[in-house]
C-alpha cells in the first residue's frame, strides 16, 4: 500500500465567534473573542490526514481573493498537494459563520462561493490523483454531480471510498453502493434517511447499499457496523472545549489509517483518538492533532493501534 489519501471537497474560510450560549431565534447577543480560522470539511479532513503522516492530495475550488490564498498556503504548510485546487475568480472562496458556546456547543452557517463551481471536469483534469490514492475521501460541501464524477473515477481505479454526509441530504442506492465506509454523526444518517430512529437509520443504510457503517456519536464515541456485527468504540475521557470540527478529526484520521493499512476497527479507534484531542482545542484546523500527539494520547489510554510508519 502506498498509503497515499485523495480528498476532494470545500474549503472554507471559518469566521467564528465565541459566546456565553447559542442565540435564540430572533435574538441578538453580545460576543467575545472573534478570529478567522481555515476550515471547510474538505480541507479540515486533508490536513488531518496529513498531520497524521499520511500523504495527501486535494482537489478543490477557492475564489481569487484573499480567504482563498490563506487557505492555499497553510494546505501547503501541511504538506498538502495543492496542485489540483482551482483558483476561481467566477465566485469569493466559501465562508463558514460560527459560533461557539461556553459548553463548546456550536452552531454552523456555510456560504459555499467557489466550492460550488467544482465540477467534473476538475476531476477529469486531475484523473491521475485518483489512480494514486489508496483512499478516496468525499464529503457533500460540493455539487452532487461531481461528488458521483468523483465516485465513478474511484471505481474506475480501484480506490477506496471514505463519505462523509455532511451536509447531510438523501442519497440513493446507486451512489451509496459505491460508498466502501459511510461515516455519518447520529444528525446525518436520521436526516438522510428520513427516519425516527437511529435504528431504523441503520437498517435502511444498510438496506441501500452500505458495506461498512461509522456513526460518529459525540461523547458516546462512535459504532462501527461491519459484516452483520456492530462493535461500540467509547469516547475517550477529555474536557471539551470547542467540538468544531471533531468529525472533520476523526474522518481524517480514520482514512489516514486505512490507506496504511489498519483494518476498519483499528482505524475507527484511531479517528476516536484524533477527535477526543480536537475538542480539547478552539477552532477548526488549529485544533486537529499531529501524529506524534495521538501516539502519545493512545499509550496514555493503554491503546495502541499501531498506525504503521
Amino acid at each position: 500500500m502506498n498509503g497515499k489519501v485523495l480528498v476532494v471537497g470545500s474549503l472554507n474560510m471559518d469566521l467564528v465567534v465565541n459566546t456565553a450560549h447559542l442565540p435564540q431565534t430572533g435574538e441578538t447577543i453580545l460576543g467575545g473573542r472573534f478570529a478567522t480560522i481555515p476550515g471547510g470539511k474538505g480541507a479540515n479532513q486533508a490536513v488531518a490526514a496529513a498531520r497524521m503522516g499520511a500523504p495527501v492530495s486535494m482537489i478543490g475550488c477557492v475564489g481569487a481573493d484573499g480567504f482563498g490564498a490563506e487557505l492555499l498556503r497553510g494546505a501547503a504548510q501541511d504538506g498538502i498537494d495543492t496542485r489540483a485546487i482551482t483558483v476561481e475568480t467566477g465566485a469569493p472562496t466559501g465562508i463558514a459563520l460560527i459560533t461557539v458556546d461556553a459548553e463548546g456547543r456550536n452552531t454552523i452557517v456555510v456560504a459555499s462561493g467557489a466550492n460550488q463551481l467544482l465540477s467534473p471536469l476538475h476531476l477529469l483534469a486531475a484523473k491521475a490523483a485518483f489512480s494514486a490514492a489508496e483512499v478516496l475521501v468525499i464529503q457533500l460541501e460540493i455539487p452532487p454531480e461531481t461528488v458521483g464524477a468523483a465516485l465513478a473515477l474511484a471505481a474506475e481505479h480501484g480506490t477506496r471510498v471514505v463519505l462523509n454526509p455532511a451536509p447531510a441530504r438523501p442519497l440513493g442506492a446507486e451512489i451509496l453502493s459505491q460508498v466502501d465506509i459511510l461515516i455519518p454523526n447520529e444528525v446525518e444518517a436520521l436526516q438522510m434517511t428520513g427516519t425516527a430512529t437511529l435504528e431504523a437509520a441503520i437498517e435502511t443504510l444498510l438496506a441501500q447499499g452500505v458495506r461498512n457503517l461509522i456513526l460518529t456519536l459525540g461523547e458516546q464515541g462512535a459504532l462501527l457496523v461491519s459484516g452483520g456485527q456492530r462493535m461500540h468504540l467509547p469516547a475517550y475521557p477529555v474536557r471539551a472545549v470547542d467540538t468544531v470540527a471533531a468529525g472533520d478529526a476523526f474522518v481524517g484520521a480514520f482514512a489516514a489509517g486505512l490507506a496504511g493499512g489498519l483494518e476498519l476497527e483499528a482505524a475507527a479507534r484511531l479517528g476516536n483518538a484524533a477527535a477526543a484531542l480536537s475538542v480539547t482545542r478552539a477552532g477548526a484546523q488549529p485544533s486537529l492533532p499531529r501524529r506524534i500527539e495521538v501516539d502519545a494520547f493512545l499509550q496514555e489510554q493503554g491503546d495502541t493501534p499501531g498506525l504503521p510508519r
